[in-house]
């Protein structure tokens, strides 16, 4: 048990001795010194032992000192020139006590045993924190230099509805999530919300990176999955014609993305020629990698391998390659969007569609439909369309997308009859089709297609354009 003397006066004293009282555990025996009554607790414990006199007479207090064997001293006054008195009669007896003062004036001091507290800091950075679009940082826990901060998750924000095991955290963490003031436990699974507030704890300059791109509202994908796209190419399943369709849509997109490097999976090669068209699509490129794989190692053995090892955001393949959906089926634990390019390949994309189906996970890709399109600067069409006559209201769904597309600055088209939503689709051109990434889409179908109608596995079946299939927690 530590011995700690406490040296208080002025206008912080009574709120210090409350805090330290309220802090209590009693694994401390304290010396409080004071010199007003206000300065009392309202209920006393056994552990405190209280000394009313002035703390500038050396006497006095050395009178405390010599008493006990002190761990530590924190002192509170209403004077620089008491402050400095006090100090000096401390170590005139206990010269290595550590000694820790709240200082409003300025006092510099080459001692270090002397722990300076800066008040009008702390009160400046309180009141500035309280500002919108400033982060919250702990102050004193730590090394305190800011490594544990305290983010709000704005509406519109590429973070927002997105399951916390989506998100990489390299040399960061989630370690708490209050909403609607309530503590709320940690979980791979749990979806994050607008108007959420994360307690992150990890290096300071990372921090400040999440914290900016958190608060941003468009331009950040494929962040929050990673920070680089990447490309596999199996070239057994290509021929030359496709290969170059695709490596033009590839250097298409990783041009619009905000994504810091292109990495370039190549597996099975069959000519050299096609090997050396491939480096020289790229050679003038320093975002662009290309890894070769001599030994045949596997798709998905490759992916996951090359997913955590180059911080993937987003996977492209070809649609050549969900031919055997059981087989491609263990992509889903990637937890990253997958881009699935389709047979039509023009080197650019002019819109980007939306055929909702259900509110959950149609909500969670919402902030993901607008950040892409703002990349790609394309205008959004929403399909709302209930050929089937089915009952689930979507107009906060609608309602939700409207929102959003505000926030991003985005043009959006809401399409609502009763049409038939596929065949509406197909009549598109240039198009890119965001969806939902879900187990079903990877089951074995029936071969009489009239038999489904869900909109999102008739889809996700199409070869004509490409997709952008973004992982959900399904319900």
């Amino acid at each position: 048990m530590k011995k700690i003397l406490v040296i208080l006066d002025g206008i912080v004293a009574k709120k210090l001795m409350q805090r330290i009282v309220e802090s209590n555990t009693r694994e401390n025996n304290y010396d409080v010194v004071y010199m007003n009554d206000v300065v009392l607790p309202e209920q006393k414990a056994s552990n405190f032992t209280f000394y009313k006199f002035d703390p500038t007479s050396e006497s006095k207090l050395g009178m405390v000192l010599d008493k006990n064997v002190h761990s530590e001293v924190l002192i509170a006054l209403n004077s620089k020139d008491e402050m400095l008195n006090v100090i000096k009669n401390i170590k005139e007896r206990k010269k290595n006590l550590q000694i820790t003062i709240l200082d409003y004036w300025g006092i510099e001091l080459e001692d270090p045993y002397v722990n300076i507290y800066k008040g009008i800091e702390v009160l400046a950075n309180g009141m500035v924190e309280r500002l919108p679009n400033i982060p919250v940082m702990a102050q004193n826990i730590g090394l305190k230099q800011g490594e544990i901060m305290e983010i709000h998750i704005p509406f519109g924000s590429s973070y927002a509805y997105r399951y916390i095991g989506s998100i990489e955290q390299t040399e960061w963490k989630i370690f708490g999530l209050y909403r609607n003031q309530q503590l709320i436990n940690i979980k791979p699974s749990l979806i994050l919300k607008p108007n959420d507030v994360i307690l992150v704890i990890g290096k300071p300059t990372v921090l400040m990176q999440v914290y900016n791109a958190i608060g941003k509202s468009q331009g950040q994908f494929p962040m929050p999955f990673g920070h680089n796209i990447y490309l596999y190419l199996d070239l057994y399943l290509q021929n030359k014609k496709r290969v170059q369709d695709v490596i033009e849509e590839v250097k298409y997109l990783n041009k619009k993305f905000k994504n810091q490097k292109l990495i370039v999976r190549v597996t099975r090669p069959t000519t050299v020629g096609l090997m050396n068209l491939i480096k020289q699509s790229f050679e003038e490129d320093e975002t662009v990698e290309i890894k070769m794989d001599y030994h045949n190692l596997g798709m998905i053995k490759l992916l996951k391998n090359d997913t955590k090892a180059f911080d993937i955001g987003m996977v492209i393949l070809t649609n050549e390659m969900f031919r055997n959906k059981k087989h491609i089926k263990d992509i889903l634990d990637l937890r990253v969007p997958i881009f699935k390019l389709g047979d039509e390949l023009t080197g650019g994309i002019k819109k980007t569609v939306v055929l909702i189906n259900d509110v959950n996970s149609y909500e969670q890709i919402s902030p993901v439909v607008f950040d892409v399109s703002s990349q790609l600067r394309t205008k959004t069409r929403i399909f709302d369309m209930d050929p089937i006559g089915e009952h689930e209201d979507k107009t906060r769904l609608l309602d939700h997308f409207e929102n959003l597309a505000k926030i991003f600055n985005q043009k959006i088209e809401i399409i609502s009859n009763e049409k038939n939503p596929i065949r509406e689709l197909k009549k598109q051109t240039n198009t890119l089709q965001i969806l939902p990434l879900k187990e079903d889409m990877f089951n074995q179908r029936f071969s009489w297609k009239f038999l489904y109608t869900n909109p999102d596995l008739i889809s996700f079946d199409m070869k004509k354009y490409s997709q952008l299939l973004i992982p959900v927690i399904e319900e």
